[in-house]
């Protein structure tokens, strides 16, 4: 990773695919201060262990900001030419906009994460899972779910380069390279 160009990385896959370790991995060879951005919401005792265990993996040294929501604002907050944000994940943040109250969150809070990439400074991995490969979900929010985040995976790998794709932890890169 380049320390004089921003890059975005988008790291696609399925459940414990190996996205989110491909994406430490990254992180912590980049020679870059790194900010690891975390969308999820503690709401049950399981989601309070799986916290636990990305916890446990990361180095102490990184800063950790839990945003569920606003995403695009916490990323222009934290954003340094020289460093590096993970974000981590964001189908768990898509979760969060479309729980929301406001029924326009989704799409603004879309709309302005895409329109703050290009100008964004630094380097920018996002990690999310992958939706789109499986049965046709039952239920209008399930659907609605996969749609979006089958909209919002395209329109950021239009942005992103490398784009990867985890299967059993091996990446297979759909555009670009290291």
């Amino acid at each position: 990773m380049s320390a004089e160009a921003p890059q975005r990385v988008l790291i696609l896959g399925g459940v414990r695919s190996g996205k989110s370790a491909q994406a430490e991995q990254w992180a912590k060879h980049s020679a870059r201060p790194v900010t690891y951005l975390a969308t999820a919401r503690i709401e049950d005792e399981e989601m309070r262990a799986r916290i636990a265990l990305h916890r446990s993996t990361r180095p102490a040294h990184w800063q950790v900001v839990e945003e569920p929501v606003a995403l695009a604002r916490t990323l222009l907050a934290h954003a340094r030419p020289e460093g590096l944000i993970l974000v981590d994940c964001l189908t768990l943040w898509l979760t969060n906009l479309l729980f929301d109250s406001d029924p326009q969150c989704a799409q603004r809070e879309q709309d302005a994460l895409l329109a703050l990439l290009p100008s964004l400074p630094g380097t920018l991995i996002l990690v999310s899972n992958e939706t789109g490969l499986g049965v046709v979900p039952l239920g209008e929010l399930t659907r609605r779910f996969c749609d979006q985040a089958g909209r919002l995976h395209q329109a950021l790998a239009t942005l992103c380069d490398p784009v990867l794709l985890m299967v059993a932890g091996l990446p297979i890169f759909l555009k670009g390279r290291p």
